[in-house]
């Protein structure tokens, strides 16, 4: 007997999903901060799995995010060209808001006394201008001992073009201080702007030693639990990584949890024939989402976090599947502010205490209370009958709370629903308005635990036609992590021209990094005949500063220029007659993997769903306007059954929320397309 298996670590709960004798089951247990590996081994033990049977092992994490969030890496210093330490307090004019007066640049995770500069000196062609001077190395690493530094960042200038110099002082630093953690800037990024390159070498080595401890913690525990294979690890970019290949280049896990679900969309999406998807995933600390468009994900190298109205937040120059997150989700604080309003998030409740309802001394009440409240989760088949929920306690939240703004205790629950709606509304509008996009053209694809309870009341306020829940939906990231490959992204800076005269040197430059990730998949043990690869480059307008990126299908010039000018067109609305740049080449090579499809589920003789009808209680769609709903067991319905709403599909794992006047349809996998009232989109 084989078993595959994939994990993810969210804020608030750990999902499994395995697949077993091509039968997929899925468990979900309580996160275990700060021992997050502990949760994840509460689930295998809770799925029944012996470890023994496991042939293949995935997992997501949010290790890497909660340590830069939550400033817990290790004190870290940097080594840079003389003349250059003060890249990162200069960072870039950047201001989110220009007419913000409390605008401040975020201080670098590294302060001036512990960035130490190196004489060497590159020009911007790679060329060596000042040879390396390591002379004042040992003296320099004498100080960084005393002040206690546990790793050390080293980023010179061009190095992207050249490492030879980062290459030559990573190796004494390595002889001369083996226990101390170091990592180079050509390691993470091969492309050019100083302050984002630089930024992204600090935090790969300020978390370095922390995803190294937990990766290490894990894998001994899974091999002492008689686990076989080694882990493969989820990667930002969307693909899958060998846990040793991962811990060389850790700022490559920083959004490891929730991609695994974009991902499983876009293979879900595949699978029945829809194209243009808005993945959202709404868990119980956070809401994200990402655009799907012709059934591609984008993958952004420019990614940022901690970006506020009043920062810039942090880039970090790794490819990362495009994605808005929002701290809004199942465990999210309502609360009243200084101005007396009411707000919902960022804040969480998390697993412990979790929302009032848990029972488990939490007072301020939550989303998950707000869906409960009014009747859309099932009070006796709470968090899949594995707690009786603290009724009681809710209406007592929610009173209390409604006391201070003079209003029902019901208005007040609705009214938490309606703000967190909003919250996530603004979100799909970033990803979709935002990029271009008009969400009128896309089906809403929710999972998560929160995802089906709230995505027809968003798709309603979007005008988007189609809502599908995919089977699954609760752990749904999981899941996606059966569908994935392993994935390397190769970005290097190759400054030229994109015409006829170009078009060889770009072939040239590419297959030299195509052998260098044919190397690197063989020391994984991949052979070439697994291997696939994606052509991408960067470019832009002569003159510009941004680029749009353009994938390289074929090497035809009159294509490759017009499909940049409509991306161009799209991201900045106009288009030029000039010439065009490129900036970035990026290989994408995609190591195979063996998948574990769907199956399709039975078909129904009847479009009918009454043999999955399980009751009927009061749900509040809207305030003080409760209706009879019926309830349906989500594992009874058959491809082909219809039911019009309103309606409850409840499962083990989450609850589908079916509105008055929309119209739901099972797809041959057990999908449910939710039909949204039309009408109603158009009013």
């Amino acid at each position: 007997m084989t078993i595959r298996v994939a994990t993810d670590i969210g804020g608030t709960f750990t999902d499994l999903v395995y697949l077993e004798n091509g039968v997929i089951n899925a468990v979900k247990a309580d996160t275990t901060p700060p021992n997050f590996e502990q949760g994840l081994l509460n689930a295998v033990a809770k799925s029944g799995v012996s470890y023994a049977d496991i042939e293949f092992f995935a997992h997501g994490s949010t290790v890497v995010i909660n340590t830069l969030t939550e400033r817990k890496g290790v004190k870290t210093a940097l080594l840079t060209t003389r003349g250059f330490r003060d890249v990162l307090e200069i960072a870039r004019g950047n201001t989110p808001d220009i007419f913000n007066t409390y605008y401040r640049k975020p201080p670098p995770f590294v302060p001036r006394h512990l960035r130490l500069e190196i004489c060497e000196r590159l020009n911007y062609r790679g060329e060596v201008v000042t040879p390396l001077n390591l002379e004042a190395l040992p003296a320099l690493l004498d100080t960084l001992r005393g002040e206690g530094v546990e790793a050390i960042a080293i980023c010179l200038l061009h190095a992207y073009c050249n490492p030879v110099h980062e290459q030559q002082l990573m190796a004494a630093v390595s002889e001369l201080w083996p226990q101390v953690a170091v990592i180079a800037s050509h390691q993470v990024s091969r492309a050019l702007r100083e302050y984002e390159r630089t930024n992204t070498t600090v935090l790969s080595a300020y978390v370095m030693p922390a995803t190294r401890d937990y990766l290490d913690n894990l894998s001994k525990h899974l091999t002492d639990k008689g686990l076989q294979s080694a882990p493969f690890i989820m990667k930002s970019n969307g693909g899958i990584s060998p846990v040793n290949a991962a811990k060389q280049d850790p700022i490559s896990l920083v959004e490891s949890g929730p991609v695994g679900g974009i991902l499983g969309a876009q293979a879900y999406g595949q699978l029945i024939g829809e194209s243009q998807l808005l993945a959202l995933d709404i868990g119980g600390t956070t809401a994200k989402c990402s655009l799907i468009h012709d059934g591609k994900v984008d993958i952004s190298n420019d990614y940022v976090i901690e970006k506020t109205a009043i920062s810039a937040g942090y880039p970090i120059m790794t490819p990362v599947v495009d994605i808005v997150e929002i701290g809004n989700g199942g465990g999210s604080l309502a609360w009243i502010d200084a101005a007396g309003s009411l707000r919902v998030g960022p804040q969480s409740a998390g697993s412990t205490p979790g929302p009032v309802a848990y029972g488990r001394g939490g007072v301020a009440p939550t989303t998950t209370d707000a869906n409960l409240y009014t009747g859309r989760i099932n009070p006796d088949d709470f968090a899949g009958g594995e707690i009786t929920p603290d009724v009681v306690g809710v209406e007592r939240a929610f009173a209390k709370l409604g006391e201070q703004v003079g209003v029902s205790s019901k208005l007040l629950a609705h009214g938490v629903l309606q703000i967190a709606n909003a919250n996530m509304v603004n979100a799909l509008k970033l990803i979709s308005v935002n990029r271009g996009h008009d969400p009128r053209d896309f089906a809403l694809m929710a999972f998560g635990g929160g995802g089906a309870l709230h995505a027809t009341a968003l798709a309603a306020e979007l005008g988007i036609p189609k809502v599908i829940i995919p089977p699954f939906a609760g752990v749904f990231s999981a899941w996606g992590m059966l569908m994935l490959d392993s994935r390397r992204d190769y970005i290097q800076t190759h400054l030229q021209l994109l015409d006829d005269e170009g078009l060889p040197g770009l072939t040239g430059a590419f297959s030299g990094l195509q052998a260098t990730a044919e190397a690197q998949f063989a020391d994984d043990g991949m052979s070439r005949e697994k291997l696939r690869f994606e052509w991408h480059v960067d470019a832009r307008y002569i003159g510009q500063e941004h680029t749009v990126k353009v994938a390289l299908d074929e090497l035809q010039l009159s294509s490759i220029l017009e499909r940049f000018h409509a991306q161009h067109e799209q991201a900045y609305t106009f288009r030029l007659e000039l010439p065009i740049e490129v900036v970035n080449l990026h290989l994408v090579a995609f190591g195979e993997v063996p998948k574990s499809p769907m199956a399709p589920i039975g078909v129904s003789t009847s479009t009918t769903a009454e043999v999955a009808l399980s009751g009927r209680r009061w749900v509040e769609f809207e305030p003080e306007q409760p209706i009879k709903t019926p309830l349906y067991q989500r594992s009874a319905l058959l491809s082909g059954m219809r039911i019009d709403g309103p309606a409850i599909i409840e499962e083990a794992t989450t609850t589908t929320v079916v509105r008055p006047a929309d119209r739901l349809e099972v797809d041959p996998y057990g999908g449910l397309h939710i039909h949204i009232n039309v009408q109603e989109v158009s009013a």
